[in-house]
């Protein structure tokens, strides 16, 4: 006897979410200390294999991340070629110099320097350009370097909306209708510099016992090579093609991906080196990883949930265009914490895009897969990508460490960021 249609359809379902759900917690735990990306592309492929999402259709899902993939690869190159250039550790004797004895100045130097690279490079570089540097500053100082490495991991994320390029999330996120530089500044400087101010505070806060440490003095700082300077200028060239292919809203994974190609061929060419180290040391796991998760949301998105949850976005925002904006920042913001923010990333994007809501919803949604992950250490792309750095570095945070500082860090920055747009909704 065959069963009936909607039994199977239920069936289906519920096998595709369990999917869902056990690939993800595979990424987020590493069960076996298994690479991340291996639980993504087994979730993926099981959909596939069990016919319940069709070949062509995961195909198409996992090249709509083509600009994430060339976005990730151009800053990974850069990272790299910066490293083997010394371009961070010249950088970490600049800042320990700088800091004068004082670990609080020191703190500060990090978070701006976090900061400025978040918000013209992007939060996955702050990951993995910026941890190794303040790795290497903290040995030349001498202090233990969590505090420090929790800037870059924090600041990743709170300073990730400042700019569309500040984030991938924003491109998965806003898709074909990201906004062009002037309306996005109008919808988010006064979010992201609450935002940043607030993360700040409550950071130092909870790393004001490790900063009364007195930092080492640097006698000498070894001159920077020509490979570390084309690489420093490489990096300052990308930052400006980003922000020009911002301003006139073209999309951002291919000027990164070709900036970071040029620069890696220009400097090892000069420096007669063989691009064989470079390639090997790249975290290319993170792309299959990525794809991965595009097609488990694409197989979500076939049970009917998503379109579901836009109708209801969509009666929320036209009853109650405020309330709905607070529950979406809120929901999504927790939500990053349990499935990570790229997959949360592109359900909300499902949702936002399908429901037509207005734009200070988008942008309170935004905020919420932006900033939730400063909870946990598994909330972004951005964080496992830091972890991955610690790791290389011999360093490791437990998921215990990070929460205890988030839980004091991420809420009042949320209530921060969503205070500060919405009362501005009214005039955009």
């Amino acid at each position: 006897m065959t069963p009936a249609p909607e039994i199977v359809a239920s069936s289906a379902t519920l096998a595709i979410w369990a999917i869902a759900v056990l690939a993800t917690a595979g990424v987020i735990l590493r069960p076996m200390q298994w690479p991340e990306f291996i639980w993504a592309v087994a979730g993926a492929a099981l959909l596939v294999l069990l016919q319940l999402l069709p070949w062509p259709v995961a195909l198409a899902a996992a090249a709509k991340g083509a600009d994430v993939y060339f976005f990730l690869t151009g800053m990974m190159l850069l990272a790299e070629v910066a490293r083997k250039e010394s371009l961070f550790d010249w950088l970490a004797a600049q800042a320990v110099r700088h800091a004068r004895n004082s670990a609080q100045r020191l703190f500060l130097i990090v978070y701006v320097v976090g900061t400025l690279v978040t918000v013209f490079l992007s939060n996955d570089a702050t990951a993995v350009v910026l941890t190794p540097a303040v790795y290497a500053a903290t040995r030349a100082a001498k202090v233990e370097p969590l505090p420090y490495l929790l800037v870059c991991a924090f600041i990743a994320n709170a300073a990730s909306f400042v700019l569309p390029i500040s984030n991938p999330a924003n491109l998965v996120l806003f898709g074909e209708h990201m906004p062009a530089l002037l309306p996005w500044l109008r919808l988010f400087a006064a979010p992201s510099l609450a935002v940043i101010v607030v993360t700040y505070l409550a950071l130092r806060f909870t790393q004001r016992h490790a900063l009364t440490a007195r930092v080492a003095s640097i006698e000498s700082i070894v001159p920077l090579s020509r490979g570390g300077r084309l690489a420093a200028a490489g990096i300052a060239v990308t930052a400006l093609v980003l922000m020009a292919a911002s301003a006139r809203g073209h999309d951002l994974g291919l000027p990164t991906f070709i900036a970071g190609v040029v620069v890696a061929v220009v400097v090892l060419a000069i420096a007669r080196r063989s691009p064989w180290p470079v390639l090997r040391d790249v975290s290319w796991s993170v792309l299959p990883l990525v794809a991965g998760l595009f097609i488990l949301v694409e197989g979500l998105n076939t049970t009917g949930v998503l379109p579901a949850l836009a109708r209801l976005l969509n009666e929320g925002a036209a009853a109650s265009p405020q309330l709905t904006a607070w529950l979406s920042g809120l929901s999504v913001a927790i939500g990053t914490n349990l499935v990570n923010n790229l997959p949360m990333g592109l359900m909300a994007a499902t949702v936002s895009q399908s429901a037509a809501v207005p734009a200070h919803v988008t942008g309170a949604i935004l905020i919420g897969v932006d900033l939730g992950p400063n909870l946990s250490v598994t909330g972004s792309l951005a964080t496992i990508l830091w972890l991955i750095a610690l790791r290389r570095e011999s360093e490791n945070v437990t998921a215990l460490q990070f929460l205890k500082v988030g839980l004091v860090v991420m809420p009042p920055a949320l209530v921060a960021a969503l205070t500060a747009l919405l009362w501005l909704a009214p005039s955009i």
